[in-house]
Protein backbone atom coordinates (compact mmCIF):
# COMPACT_ATOMS: atom_id res chain seq x y z
CA UNK A 1 0.00 0.00 0.00
CA UNK A 2 1.19 3.77 -0.51
CA UNK A 3 2.57 5.70 2.23
CA UNK A 4 2.25 9.47 1.44
CA UNK A 5 2.68 10.19 5.20
CA UNK A 6 3.48 8.68 8.49
CA UNK A 7 -0.62 8.31 9.52
CA UNK A 8 -1.53 7.08 6.51
CA UNK A 9 1.39 4.03 6.75
CA UNK A 10 0.10 2.98 10.57
CA UNK A 11 -2.93 2.86 8.88
CA UNK A 12 -2.68 0.99 5.89
CA UNK A 13 -0.61 -1.58 8.10
CA UNK A 14 -3.05 -1.76 10.97
CA UNK A 15 -5.81 -2.66 7.97
CA UNK A 16 -3.74 -4.87 6.48
CA UNK A 17 -1.06 -4.36 4.31
CA UNK A 18 2.16 -6.47 4.96
CA UNK A 19 4.27 -3.66 3.01
CA UNK A 20 4.20 0.01 2.20
CA UNK A 21 6.34 2.51 -0.21
CA UNK A 22 6.96 5.91 0.42
CA UNK A 23 9.09 7.84 -1.51
CA UNK A 24 12.46 10.08 -0.28
CA UNK A 25 12.69 13.52 -0.32
CA UNK A 26 13.69 14.91 -4.06
CA UNK A 27 14.74 11.73 -6.00
CA UNK A 28 10.95 9.83 -5.98
CA UNK A 29 7.84 10.08 -8.37
CA UNK A 30 6.19 11.19 -5.06
CA UNK A 31 7.65 14.27 -5.19
CA UNK A 32 5.10 16.77 -4.67
CA UNK A 33 2.49 14.64 -2.32
CA UNK A 34 5.31 13.49 -0.18
CA UNK A 35 4.55 13.90 3.60
CA UNK A 36 8.34 12.62 4.53
CA UNK A 37 10.40 15.44 3.74
CA UNK A 38 12.91 14.72 6.00
CA UNK A 39 15.39 12.04 6.49
CA UNK A 40 14.08 11.54 10.07
CA UNK A 41 10.44 10.72 9.39
CA UNK A 42 11.89 8.06 7.29
CA UNK A 43 13.72 6.46 9.96
CA UNK A 44 10.68 6.65 12.57
CA UNK A 45 8.58 4.98 10.05
CA UNK A 46 10.86 2.28 8.71
CA UNK A 47 11.62 1.61 12.46
CA UNK A 48 7.79 1.58 13.70
CA UNK A 49 6.99 -0.96 10.75
CA UNK A 50 10.01 -3.50 11.17
CA UNK A 51 8.90 -3.17 14.73
CA UNK A 52 5.39 -5.06 13.96
CA UNK A 53 6.98 -7.35 11.09
CA UNK A 54 5.98 -5.02 8.20
CA UNK A 55 8.34 -4.16 5.17
CA UNK A 56 9.07 -0.71 3.92
CA UNK A 57 10.28 0.15 0.27
CA UNK A 58 12.18 3.23 -0.51
CA UNK A 59 11.14 4.46 -3.90
CA UNK A 60 13.98 6.22 -5.85
CA UNK A 61 12.33 6.46 -9.24
CA UNK A 62 13.04 9.37 -11.16
CA UNK A 63 14.22 9.65 -14.33
CA UNK A 64 17.37 11.57 -13.66
CA UNK A 65 19.14 14.62 -15.40
CA UNK A 66 23.15 14.82 -15.29
CA UNK A 67 22.57 17.36 -12.02
CA UNK A 68 20.39 14.93 -10.28
CA UNK A 69 22.54 11.97 -10.47
CA UNK A 70 25.00 12.44 -7.89
CA UNK A 71 22.32 13.95 -5.24
CA UNK A 72 20.66 11.13 -5.57
CA UNK A 73 23.01 8.31 -5.06
CA UNK A 74 23.90 10.75 -1.89
CA UNK A 75 20.85 11.36 -0.87
CA UNK A 76 20.88 6.84 -0.85
CA UNK A 77 23.88 6.60 1.02
CA UNK A 78 22.16 8.89 3.96
CA UNK A 79 19.21 7.36 4.47
CA UNK A 80 21.58 4.30 4.65
CA UNK A 81 23.67 5.39 6.81
CA UNK A 82 20.69 6.03 9.61
CA UNK A 83 17.68 3.20 8.55
CA UNK A 84 17.61 -0.05 6.50
CA UNK A 85 14.58 -0.30 3.89
CA UNK A 86 13.59 -3.45 2.86
CA UNK A 87 13.91 -2.68 -0.31
CA UNK A 88 14.55 0.20 -3.25
CA UNK A 89 12.42 1.02 -5.98
CA UNK A 90 14.07 2.26 -8.80
CA UNK A 91 13.91 2.84 -12.75
CA UNK A 92 16.62 4.34 -13.81
CA UNK A 93 19.13 1.94 -15.50
CA UNK A 94 22.30 4.35 -14.79
CA UNK A 95 21.23 4.89 -10.83
CA UNK A 96 20.56 1.04 -10.82
CA UNK A 97 24.34 0.73 -11.77
CA UNK A 98 25.61 3.01 -9.52
CA UNK A 99 23.79 1.67 -6.73
CA UNK A 100 24.80 -1.84 -7.50
CA UNK A 101 28.35 -0.54 -7.48
CA UNK A 102 28.24 1.77 -4.13
CA UNK A 103 26.07 -0.58 -2.34
CA UNK A 104 25.60 -4.32 -3.73
CA UNK A 105 24.08 -5.63 -0.36
CA UNK A 106 20.82 -3.69 -1.14
CA UNK A 107 17.52 -5.38 -2.56
CA UNK A 108 16.02 -3.00 -5.70
CA UNK A 109 12.81 -3.60 -7.22
CA UNK A 110 12.29 -2.36 -10.56
CA UNK A 111 10.04 0.14 -11.03
CA UNK A 112 6.62 -0.01 -12.78
CA UNK A 113 7.98 3.61 -14.83
CA UNK A 114 11.14 0.93 -16.08
CA UNK A 115 8.37 -0.41 -18.70
CA UNK A 116 9.03 -3.97 -18.51
CA UNK A 117 6.58 -5.56 -20.55
CA UNK A 118 8.43 -8.88 -21.60
CA UNK A 119 10.62 -11.78 -21.15
CA UNK A 120 13.37 -10.43 -21.78
CA UNK A 121 13.68 -7.31 -20.09
CA UNK A 122 13.09 -9.56 -16.70
CA UNK A 123 16.36 -11.47 -17.94
CA UNK A 124 18.03 -8.25 -18.11
CA UNK A 125 17.00 -6.96 -15.10
CA UNK A 126 17.40 -10.06 -13.37
CA UNK A 127 21.28 -9.95 -14.29
CA UNK A 128 21.57 -6.40 -13.17
CA UNK A 129 21.17 -8.16 -9.98
CA UNK A 130 17.27 -6.93 -9.10
CA UNK A 131 15.21 -9.12 -6.49
CA UNK A 132 11.75 -8.12 -7.99
CA UNK A 133 9.94 -6.36 -10.68
CA UNK A 134 6.83 -4.44 -10.78
CA UNK A 135 5.82 -5.09 -14.41
CA UNK A 136 3.85 -2.69 -16.50
CA UNK A 137 -0.31 -2.00 -16.05
CA UNK A 138 -0.27 -2.86 -19.57
CA UNK A 139 0.31 -6.84 -19.23
CA UNK A 140 -1.97 -9.27 -19.79
CA UNK A 141 -2.45 -12.49 -17.75
CA UNK A 142 -0.96 -14.85 -19.98
CA UNK A 143 2.13 -12.52 -20.98
CA UNK A 144 2.54 -12.30 -16.87
CA UNK A 145 2.45 -16.15 -17.22
CA UNK A 146 5.47 -16.11 -19.97
CA UNK A 147 7.70 -13.69 -17.77
CA UNK A 148 7.12 -15.92 -14.69
CA UNK A 149 8.32 -19.12 -16.72
CA UNK A 150 11.36 -17.17 -18.74
CA UNK A 151 12.50 -15.90 -15.06
CA UNK A 152 11.10 -18.87 -12.26
CA UNK A 153 13.55 -17.17 -9.78
CA UNK A 154 12.48 -13.50 -9.38
CA UNK A 155 9.30 -11.97 -7.60
CA UNK A 156 7.61 -10.29 -9.77
CA UNK A 157 4.76 -7.72 -8.28
CA UNK A 158 1.27 -6.25 -10.24
CA UNK A 159 -0.81 -3.19 -9.63
CA UNK A 160 -4.08 -4.18 -8.75
CA UNK A 161 -5.81 -0.90 -8.26
CA UNK A 162 -5.35 2.70 -8.10
CA UNK A 163 -5.15 5.84 -10.69
CA UNK A 164 -4.48 4.83 -14.16
CA UNK A 165 -1.68 6.88 -16.12
CA UNK A 166 -2.36 7.87 -19.93
CA UNK A 167 0.99 6.87 -20.58
CA UNK A 168 2.68 3.70 -20.38
CA UNK A 169 2.72 2.89 -16.66
CA UNK A 170 3.35 6.90 -16.03
CA UNK A 171 6.01 7.60 -18.65
CA UNK A 172 4.39 10.64 -19.51
CA UNK A 173 5.40 14.65 -20.88
CA UNK A 174 2.13 15.92 -21.37
CA UNK A 175 2.13 17.66 -17.74
CA UNK A 176 5.53 18.85 -18.32
CA UNK A 177 4.46 20.36 -21.71
CA UNK A 178 1.67 22.23 -20.48
CA UNK A 179 2.40 23.28 -16.67
CA UNK A 180 6.53 22.87 -17.32
CA UNK A 181 6.17 19.99 -14.27
CA UNK A 182 7.65 17.23 -15.42
CA UNK A 183 5.86 13.77 -14.22
CA UNK A 184 9.28 11.33 -14.53
CA UNK A 185 10.78 14.44 -12.19
CA UNK A 186 8.09 13.50 -9.39
CA UNK A 187 5.79 16.88 -10.44
CA UNK A 188 3.15 15.75 -11.92
CA UNK A 189 -0.18 18.18 -12.59
CA UNK A 190 -2.32 15.48 -13.69
CA UNK A 191 -3.28 17.60 -16.86
CA UNK A 192 -5.00 14.18 -18.39
CA UNK A 193 -7.65 15.33 -16.15
CA UNK A 194 -8.20 18.70 -17.29
CA UNK A 195 -10.51 19.73 -19.48
CA UNK A 196 -10.12 20.39 -22.69
CA UNK A 197 -12.41 21.91 -25.77
CA UNK A 198 -12.02 22.24 -29.54
CA UNK A 199 -12.42 24.88 -31.82
CA UNK A 200 -12.94 24.95 -35.62
CA UNK A 201 -9.15 26.50 -36.34
CA UNK A 202 -11.09 29.16 -39.19
CA UNK A 203 -12.78 31.14 -36.12
CA UNK A 204 -10.43 30.64 -33.10
CA UNK A 205 -12.77 33.64 -31.14
CA UNK A 206 -16.20 32.55 -32.17
CA UNK A 207 -18.85 31.60 -29.21
CA UNK A 208 -18.30 27.85 -27.79
CA UNK A 209 -20.49 25.97 -29.14
CA UNK A 210 -20.63 21.95 -27.74
CA UNK A 211 -19.12 19.74 -30.93
CA UNK A 212 -21.65 17.59 -32.74
CA UNK A 213 -21.20 14.83 -35.14
CA UNK A 214 -19.94 17.04 -38.39
CA UNK A 215 -16.89 16.43 -36.39
CA UNK A 216 -14.54 13.98 -37.19
CA UNK A 217 -10.86 12.61 -36.81
CA UNK A 218 -9.45 10.74 -40.06
CA UNK A 219 -5.95 8.96 -39.94
CA UNK A 220 -4.09 9.55 -42.93
CA UNK A 221 -3.56 5.92 -43.87
CA UNK A 222 -7.20 4.71 -43.40
CA UNK A 223 -9.53 7.14 -44.97
CA UNK A 224 -13.10 6.77 -44.77
CA UNK A 225 -12.66 5.56 -41.62
CA UNK A 226 -14.01 8.41 -39.82
CA UNK A 227 -13.29 8.64 -35.52
CA UNK A 228 -16.21 11.56 -34.31
CA UNK A 229 -15.37 14.36 -31.89
CA UNK A 230 -18.28 14.48 -29.27
CA UNK A 231 -18.71 16.32 -26.43
CA UNK A 232 -21.22 18.09 -24.14
CA UNK A 233 -22.06 21.16 -22.53
CA UNK A 234 -19.40 20.04 -20.04
CA UNK A 235 -16.58 19.49 -22.63
CA UNK A 236 -14.42 16.39 -22.51
CA UNK A 237 -11.98 14.58 -21.02
CA UNK A 238 -9.53 13.24 -23.88
CA UNK A 239 -6.85 11.51 -21.68
CA UNK A 240 -9.27 10.33 -18.38
CA UNK A 241 -8.65 6.44 -17.74
CA UNK A 242 -11.22 5.09 -15.32
CA UNK A 243 -9.11 3.90 -12.18
CA UNK A 244 -7.85 -0.18 -12.16
CA UNK A 245 -9.53 -2.81 -10.24
CA UNK A 246 -8.76 -6.34 -10.32
CA UNK A 247 -9.85 -7.50 -6.73
CA UNK A 248 -12.37 -10.04 -8.74
CA UNK A 249 -9.14 -11.69 -10.03
CA UNK A 250 -6.47 -11.57 -7.61
CA UNK A 251 -6.90 -15.83 -8.47
CA UNK A 252 -5.65 -15.49 -11.89
CA UNK A 253 -2.50 -13.05 -11.14
CA UNK A 254 -2.03 -15.84 -8.44
CA UNK A 255 -2.00 -18.77 -10.61
CA UNK A 256 0.35 -16.60 -13.22
CA UNK A 257 3.20 -16.48 -10.70
CA UNK A 258 2.78 -12.76 -9.21
CA UNK A 259 4.44 -12.73 -5.60
CA UNK A 260 3.17 -9.32 -4.59
CA UNK A 261 -0.07 -7.37 -5.19
CA UNK A 262 0.00 -3.20 -5.28
CA UNK A 263 -2.05 -0.21 -4.95
CA UNK A 264 -1.53 3.07 -6.07
CA UNK A 265 -3.05 5.78 -3.88
CA UNK A 266 -0.48 9.01 -4.51
CA UNK A 267 -2.86 11.76 -2.92
CA UNK A 268 -5.45 9.54 -1.41
CA UNK A 269 -7.17 9.99 2.21
CA UNK A 270 -6.23 8.09 5.44
CA UNK A 271 -9.77 6.64 4.69
CA UNK A 272 -9.30 5.46 1.31
CA UNK A 273 -5.78 3.62 2.08
CA UNK A 274 -7.48 1.83 4.57
CA UNK A 275 -10.48 0.36 3.15
CA UNK A 276 -8.33 -0.22 0.08
CA UNK A 277 -6.30 -2.28 2.27
CA UNK A 278 -8.90 -4.11 4.58
CA UNK A 279 -10.54 -4.84 1.06
CA UNK A 280 -7.67 -6.59 -0.10
CA UNK A 281 -6.36 -8.20 2.28
CA UNK A 282 -9.80 -9.78 3.03
CA UNK A 283 -10.03 -11.42 -1.07
CA UNK A 284 -5.88 -12.25 -0.52
CA UNK A 285 -6.99 -14.22 2.87
CA UNK A 286 -9.93 -16.41 0.84
CA UNK A 287 -7.41 -17.10 -1.44
CA UNK A 288 -5.04 -18.52 0.41
CA UNK A 289 -7.79 -20.35 2.36
CA UNK A 290 -8.87 -21.60 -1.26
CA UNK A 291 -12.15 -19.90 -0.65
CA UNK A 292 -13.74 -18.12 -3.57
CA UNK A 293 -14.22 -14.15 -3.67
CA UNK A 294 -16.56 -12.59 -1.81
CA UNK A 295 -18.89 -9.92 -3.22
CA UNK A 296 -18.64 -7.85 0.30
CA UNK A 297 -15.21 -7.07 -0.36
CA UNK A 298 -16.54 -4.58 -2.74
CA UNK A 299 -18.44 -3.01 -0.49
CA UNK A 300 -15.16 -1.08 0.36
CA UNK A 301 -13.86 -0.29 -2.82
CA UNK A 302 -16.97 1.11 -3.88
CA UNK A 303 -17.45 3.26 -0.40
CA UNK A 304 -14.03 5.12 -1.48
CA UNK A 305 -13.89 7.38 -4.57
CA UNK A 306 -13.06 6.40 -7.86
CA UNK A 307 -13.14 8.01 -11.40
CA UNK A 308 -15.36 4.38 -12.37
CA UNK A 309 -13.49 1.12 -12.56
CA UNK A 310 -11.44 -1.19 -14.70
CA UNK A 311 -9.37 -3.92 -14.99
CA UNK A 312 -7.11 -3.15 -17.15
CA UNK A 313 -5.00 -4.92 -19.59
CA UNK A 314 -5.47 -8.00 -17.93
CA UNK A 315 -7.64 -9.48 -20.22
CA UNK A 316 -6.75 -7.80 -23.33
CA UNK A 317 -6.69 -4.01 -24.67
CA UNK A 318 -9.60 -2.63 -22.68
CA UNK A 319 -9.83 -0.27 -25.76
CA UNK A 320 -12.79 2.72 -25.25
CA UNK A 321 -14.24 1.28 -21.96
CA UNK A 322 -10.65 2.26 -20.30
CA UNK A 323 -11.73 5.88 -20.66
CA UNK A 324 -13.63 8.13 -18.89
CA UNK A 325 -14.85 11.08 -21.20
CA UNK A 326 -17.68 13.01 -19.77
CA UNK A 327 -15.74 14.15 -16.06
CA UNK A 328 -12.73 14.10 -14.33
CA UNK A 329 -13.84 14.16 -11.01
CA UNK A 330 -15.11 10.94 -8.86
CA UNK A 331 -18.16 8.98 -8.97
CA UNK A 332 -20.54 9.43 -5.92
CA UNK A 333 -20.22 6.70 -3.33
CA UNK A 334 -23.03 6.02 -0.50
CA UNK A 335 -20.42 6.26 2.04
CA UNK A 336 -18.83 9.72 3.11
CA UNK A 337 -15.64 9.77 5.30
CA UNK A 338 -17.25 11.06 8.86
CA UNK A 339 -14.10 11.22 10.98
CA UNK A 340 -11.21 9.94 12.53
CA UNK A 341 -11.61 8.31 16.42
CA UNK A 342 -8.72 9.68 17.97
CA UNK A 343 -8.80 9.02 21.99
CA UNK A 344 -11.19 6.81 24.18
CA UNK A 345 -12.06 7.78 27.54
CA UNK A 346 -12.47 4.82 29.52
CA UNK A 347 -14.19 6.40 32.79
CA UNK A 348 -17.17 8.54 30.04
CA UNK A 349 -17.21 5.78 28.13
CA UNK A 350 -17.13 8.45 25.19
CA UNK A 351 -14.79 8.57 22.06
CA UNK A 352 -12.77 11.39 20.57
CA UNK A 353 -13.21 12.21 17.07
CA UNK A 354 -11.58 14.16 14.77
CA UNK A 355 -14.79 15.24 12.38
CA UNK A 356 -14.15 15.23 8.36
CA UNK A 357 -17.49 15.67 7.42
CA UNK A 358 -20.43 16.48 9.52
CA UNK A 359 -21.31 14.57 12.50
CA UNK A 360 -25.40 14.31 13.67
CA UNK A 361 -26.94 13.74 16.88
CA UNK A 362 -29.61 10.79 15.84
CA UNK A 363 -27.79 9.81 12.72
CA UNK A 364 -26.20 6.56 12.05
CA UNK A 365 -22.27 5.61 11.31
CA UNK A 366 -20.46 2.59 10.77
CA UNK A 367 -17.18 2.25 13.07
CA UNK A 368 -14.50 1.10 10.69
CA UNK A 369 -12.03 -1.63 12.31
CA UNK A 370 -9.44 -3.66 10.44
CA UNK A 371 -11.06 -6.15 11.63
CA UNK A 372 -14.98 -5.14 11.70
CA UNK A 373 -17.45 -2.90 11.20
CA UNK A 374 -19.66 -1.77 13.63
CA UNK A 375 -23.11 0.26 13.71
CA UNK A 376 -23.84 3.20 15.96
CA UNK A 377 -26.06 6.16 16.27
CA UNK A 378 -25.07 8.67 17.87
CA UNK A 379 -27.88 9.33 20.87
CA UNK A 380 -25.46 12.09 22.29
CA UNK A 381 -23.13 14.31 20.79
CA UNK A 382 -20.71 16.65 22.49
CA UNK A 383 -18.44 19.47 21.30
CA UNK A 384 -14.77 19.69 22.93
CA UNK A 385 -15.75 21.87 25.72
CA UNK A 386 -18.34 18.64 26.44
CA UNK A 387 -21.28 20.81 25.91
CA UNK A 388 -23.97 18.93 24.28
CA UNK A 389 -25.03 19.65 20.58
CA UNK A 390 -26.75 18.52 17.91
CA UNK A 391 -24.39 18.77 15.25
CA UNK A 392 -20.87 19.06 14.46
CA UNK A 393 -19.12 19.99 11.17
CA UNK A 394 -15.83 18.67 9.66
CA UNK A 395 -12.64 20.58 11.16
CA UNK A 396 -9.66 20.76 12.94
CA UNK A 397 -11.84 20.73 16.06
CA UNK A 398 -13.00 17.43 18.11
CA UNK A 399 -16.16 16.27 19.52
CA UNK A 400 -17.16 13.09 22.03
CA UNK A 401 -19.72 10.41 20.94
CA UNK A 402 -20.67 7.93 23.56
CA UNK A 403 -19.88 4.25 22.79
CA UNK A 404 -19.65 1.45 25.09
CA UNK A 405 -16.73 -0.10 24.69
CA UNK A 406 -12.83 0.84 23.20
CA UNK A 407 -13.45 0.91 19.23
CA UNK A 408 -9.58 0.60 19.43
CA UNK A 409 -6.13 2.53 17.94
CA UNK A 410 -7.06 2.82 14.27
CA UNK A 411 -11.18 3.13 14.34
CA UNK A 412 -12.78 5.21 11.60
CA UNK A 413 -16.11 6.60 11.34
CA UNK A 414 -18.12 6.54 8.04
CA UNK A 415 -21.89 7.35 6.97
CA UNK A 416 -23.92 5.67 4.73
CA UNK A 417 -25.79 8.08 2.70
CA UNK A 418 -28.83 6.18 2.02
CA UNK A 419 -29.47 5.29 6.16
CA UNK A 420 -29.85 9.36 6.85
CA UNK A 421 -31.09 10.83 3.67
CA UNK A 422 -34.29 8.74 3.15
CA UNK A 423 -37.24 10.99 2.91
CA UNK A 424 -34.92 14.19 2.58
Amino acid sequence: MPAGDFEKMKYALAFGADAVYLGIPRFSLRARENGFKKLDQIVEAIEYAHAIDKKVYLTANILPHNNKVEPCIESIGQTLDRCKPDAWIMSDPGLIMLMREKYPDQVIHISVQANTVNYASAKFWGKMGAGRIILSRELTVREMKEIRAAVPEMELEAFVHGAVCIAYSGRCLISSYLASRDPNQGTCTNSCRWQYKVFKQENPDQEYVPLKDEFYIEESERPGELLPIDEDENGTYLMNARDLCVIEHLDELHAAGINSFKVEGRTKSVYYVSMIARAYRHALDNLKAGKSFDPDHLRDIFATSNRSLTTGFIHGNPGRIAQKYDASGSEASSYRFTGVVRDYDPVKKMMKVQPRNPIRKGSSYELCLPDQLRRIVVEDLFDVKNEPVDEIHGGLHFCWIPVADDPGAFALLREKLDDNQQGE
